[in-house]
């Protein structure tokens, strides 16, 4: 069971856990019949044009980690970025023209997910081996923070679906983000869109809204300051959630204040895929006095918490990010897993180039 334990968590989980004006190719709500279709008008293809510009992008206080520095300087061009999180109704749309089968509802290959193990670990009992993805259960008490199996299950069944696992739905939450994606299936829904991944680069620009060396997307207030500005865990996690943000799980998309580019939920609600690679030293690599132009990430993976996995990268947190544990909602955090991994608070958003 230990092997089993390390296998599946250790494919690279993480170390730690207001309207806005739709553009014109959104589609009226005027004449919707029920909530599914409001949901879907409402998001559909909803984006906001992000001006390109100069700035340092990394970490911006003492709640940096190693891979968030040394800040440097970056320079990316303007970009459309959908101003939400990709939805359950925008998902099912795709699911339905395309009869695609997410990462989550197939059986794994043992073969594959071995390439991302220590060499020698044993291959888990078939009975485990079943389509299924990662949710999360709160412990009961205080635990070790280190060993997130506390906290994490695999849960056989659980997809974009049923996020919770078998005899959960996605029923009246057509306008909650969709999760349980791997990167692969991001990158296939964003193939059907016309749209892309967006750079980590791109990302972090983004959620800086228009805000120079900020903290977070909406400055530097701490986020258990004033009215709750994301949805966040709130108290002593992974045990205690007061829900002062009205939320113990995903919210709906557009349920906080947006940024100052108009993006909403680019902190917590759920963590979103970026198109980089990841590396544990590429800020390292890129520092140069000149900065760097529209970086794409590196050419490989290398994280020294699991040297073998290939992983990719992402940004935003989650509706478990606490202080205490992650800080995940800072805009220069970094998260990383494998591209094959799912899990209750994974999802994504699309980008696409200036025309």
């Amino acid at each position: 069971m230990k092997q089993f334990k390390y296998l599946f968590l250790g494919l690279g989980l993480f170390l730690a856990a207001c309207n806005s004006n739709p553009d014109s190719g959104g589609k009226s709500v005027e004449s919707e019949k029920n909530n599914q279709e409001k949901a879907k008008a409402d998001s559909d293809n909803e984006m906001v044009f992000i001006p390109g510009g100069t700035y340092m992008m990394g970490g911006d206080n003492e709640q940096a980690s190693p891979d968030e520095l040394p800040k440097h300087k970056v320079t990316v061009n303007g970009f459309w970025m959908d101003v939400t999180e990709v939805t359950n109704a925008q998902f099912a749309e795709f699911v339905k023209e395309t009869g695609y089968i997410t990462t989550a509802e197939q059986k794994p290959d043992w073969e594959e997910l071995k390439k991302s193990v220590p060499p020698g670990t044993p291959k888990p009992d078939d009975s485990l081996l079943q389509a299924a993805s990662m949710i999360f259960l709160s412990a009961n008490e205080q635990v070790n923070l280190n060993d997130y199996s506390q906290w994490w299950r695999w849960e056989i069944g659980a997809n974009w679906r049923h996020p919770h696992g078998r005899g959960s739905d996605i029923k009246d939450k057509e306008n909650y983000p969709v999760v349980h994606i791997s990167y692969y299936d991001a990158e296939a829904y964003c193939k059907w869109a016309g749209k892309r991944l967006p750079t980590e680069a791109e990302w972090e620009w983004a959620a800086r809204g228009k805000l120079t060396g900020s903290i977070y997307p909406w400055g530097d207030e701490p986020i258990e300051k004033g009215k709750p500005k994301a949805n966040t865990w709130n108290g002593e996690f992974p045990y205690e959630n007061n829900n002062w943000d009205n939320y113990f799980y995903a919210a709906p998309v557009k349920s906080f204040s947006p940024n100052g580019y108009g993006l909403y939920d680019m902190a917590g609600n759920v963590w979103e895929w970026c198109s980089d690679w990841y590396r544990a030293d590429y800020y390292q690599m890129v520092n140069k006095p000149e900065g760097i132009i529209n970086p794409k990430g590196p050419s490989d993976s290398w994280d020294p918490d699991e040297t073998y996995a290939q992983k990719r990268s992402m940004r935003g947190g989650s509706f478990l990010c606490n202080d205490s544990y992650c800080s995940g909602f800072r805009v220069a955090r970094r998260m990383k897993t494998t591209p094959d991994s799912s899990m209750e608070h994974l999802g994504f958003r699309c980008v696409k180039d200036k025309q």
